[in-house]
């Protein structure tokens, strides 16, 4: 008896253990860029809302280099802006290339 109750406990620990590795692979990999752009914007703008984000995707720029965009939508002295965050990053190393921000004024 005392070996059923083990072998269900190794087996639980287990399976559980399995599905912490199957949520964390379905994370997107742009996820942490989208925190930095998001750290970026908010440092740029303090005290503005972000109203609303968006990823935008990704372009290949070689084998191992990607863009990805992400849009924010901010209000400035209570007037809305379209923020573009493009992140240039090595898909290799993890580590990030450049990051440019464009801004456009809605009427």
């Amino acid at each position: 008896m005392k070996k059923y109750f083990f072998t269900m406990a190794v087996l639980l620990i287990l399976l559980l253990g399995i599905q912490r590795v199957d949520i964390q692979a379905q994370r997107p990999d742009y996820e942490k860029y989208g925190r930095i752009a998001t750290a970026v914007i908010k440092e740029e703008y303090p005290g503005e809302a972000v109203q609303d984000y968006k990823y935008k995707g990704r372009k290949q720029m070689d084998d191992r280099q990607v863009l990805d965009s992400f849009q924010y939508k901010v209000s400035v002295d209570g007037k809305p802006v379209i923020m573009t965050v493009q992140v240039a990053h090595d898909l290799k190393n993890e580590r990030l290339l450049s990051l440019t921000i464009t801004e456009q004024h809605r009427q």
